[in-house]
């Protein structure tokens, strides 16, 4: 197997750039969304996707098999991304990807943190709450709260805020896919599954007229849609989630908002005001909060490279 880094420098690197390349999905999803109809645009993306992917781990030698126990998680992580891409597309649709991204990307980290901690059974620490406390803050000035409050609650944005719910359990579940085998091919097979069942609700005729119609504007946003932004960031920050955790791992969404919101103003016009610098800034304020270790922390890790036996005993 092609062998894949696992130190923290790496992932943290990796989850950044995946970051900044879903921020500049939402104006390139906005693109794609004129050309047919969210379930059909999703699907598309998925066949591109597992095509991409399956050559790529070809080529990477990766090891494609899973174990058997895997099969209910990968059914519903695939029903989960296959709902996730459906309101994500209608969300785009119907809003703004600028101030979509923003609220997805606030939303997110929070209830993703939420959800461990409920699941857990323990309370967030002071460093982890000040973090999501700051990203709170980011968000809501992002969104320029006092001025749009009645706006969050749109239509368009509703799609948005259900979809952070249901990225936030999937989260939590490919971040247990590596006991299972590869955590790349737990994705592979995840997009494969999410492709047979969303071809039980597709039209097909519609798919067809869509592939005609397409012009060199559309297959280019479906690259990218499909092959960078879902094959390489996504798959990416999921291979993440199994060495950093999915609550670790979720607060680096916070970087998306100001990418989604630059991009979106380079693309397709939408505005970028002093909000969006300053809360863009207190969004990657928090991502160094929550993930910063502490001095207690860094001492556990030298002294557990340096007596390898300490750390099996702790463990």
């Amino acid at each position: 197997m092609f062998p894949i880094p696992k130190t923290k420098s790496f992932l943290i690197t990796g989850v950044i750039v995946s970051m900044l390349i879903w921020g500049m999905s939402w104006p390139s999803a906005k693109v794609l969304s004129h050309y047919g109809k969210p379930l059909e645009i999703a699907f598309l993306r998925f066949i591109f996707t597992f095509t991409s992917l399956l050559i790529l781990f070809l080529i990477m030698r990766v090891r494609l098999s899973i174990n058997k126990k895997a099969f209910p998680s990968l059914l519903f992580a695939a029903a989960l991304i296959a709902l996730y891409s459906i309101l994500f597309f209608t969300g785009i649709l119907k809003g703004m990807p600028g101030a979509g991204g923003v609220l997805v990307t606030t939303m997110t980290p929070i209830v993703s943190y939420l959800l461990v901690l409920i699941i857990k059974k323990r309370k967030p620490d002071t460093k982890e709450a000040i973090g999501l406390a700051v990203g709170l803050l980011a968000g809501c000035i992002l969104l320029s709260v006092w001025n749009h409050i009645t706006l969050i609650f749109q239509s368009g944005n509703l799609f948005f805020i259900c979809s952070t719910l249901v990225w936030a359990t999937l989260s939590r579940v490919t971040a247990q896919s590596s006991r299972y085998g590869s955590p790349l091919a737990f994705s592979l097979w995840m997009y494969l599954c999410c492709i047979v069942m969303l071809s039980f609700l597709v039209d097909f005729h519609a798919i067809g007229h869509i592939i005609m119609a397409g012009d060199i504007k559309f297959w280019l946003n479906m690259f990218f849609n499909a092959v960078v932004n879902t094959g390489l960031a996504t798959t990416f920050f999921f291979y993440a989630t199994t060495k950093m955790g999915a609550e670790k791992t979720s607060t680096f969404i916070y970087i998306v908002p100001f990418a989604a919101a630059l991009s979106s103003f380079i693309a397709i016009s939408e505005m970028i005001r002093w909000n969006t610098m300053v809360g863009g800034m207190l969004g990657i304020l928090a991502v160094w909060v929550i993930n910063k270790r502490s001095r207690r922390q860094l001492a556990m890790a030298n002294n557990a490279r340096k007596f390898p036996e300490l750390r099996e005993e702790n463990s």
